[in-house]
């Protein structure tokens, strides 16, 4: 693995930075949840870059948000927001990039990237309703409800056009 960043790597990471950040706003409140773009962005970020610099570009977009930079759904920031009731989902972002990061292999296959992309999505709604049932002390069936049957249709098409629309993505990055 390499140590030093490119000068263009970075611009690219920052550029992807600042994107993520913009998704959180582009967003459908439905009750204390809203239905945004950045799932959509998170699994294009996963696939195209390689996982050390997706996790920093993630890690990067929590970090300003937990400093209080109003970058998460609808401006939120602080830690407050990662630890409250929807907190969950944002958590789950992380765990889907380190997840896509090891899985998607070196070479891109649209059925597999697909099939990744879709588990992905289920898990960021799985992780989120259950931390919101759990600190919202919510029952099951309210929590699935809340947390995740709004969110499954969309999130599904979501994940079908990031999977095929990576490798154009991926043909703009630096190549070393």
């Amino acid at each position: 693995m390499k140590k030093t960043f490119k000068t263009s790597e970075l611009v690219i990471m920052a550029l992807f930075t600042a994107i993520l950040c913009v998704s959180a706003y582009i967003s459908i409140p439905i009750g204390i949840a809203s239905i945004t773009l950045l799932n959509f962005i998170i699994l294009l970020i996963a696939f195209v870059f390689p996982l050390r610099d997706s996790l920093i570009i993630v890690i990067l977009w929590m970090i300003m948000g937990a400093c209080g930079i109003p970058v998460f759904i609808m401006g939120h920031s602080g830690v407050g927001y990662l630890l409250g009731v929807t907190g969950g989902y944002t958590w789950a972002f992380l765990v889907v990039t380190i997840y896509l990061g090891l899985v998607k292999g070196k070479q891109y296959s649209r059925l597999k990237y697909t099939i990744h992309a879709i588990i992905a999505s289920i898990l960021v709604d799985l992780v989120g309703m259950i931390w919101w049932m759990v600190l919202g002390k919510l029952t099951l069936k309210s929590a699935f409800l809340m947390g995740f049957v709004p969110f499954i249709p969309l999130d599904m098409v979501k994940s079908v056009v990031a999977a095929q629309i990576c490798p154009v993505f991926t043909r703009l990055l630096p190549q070393d």
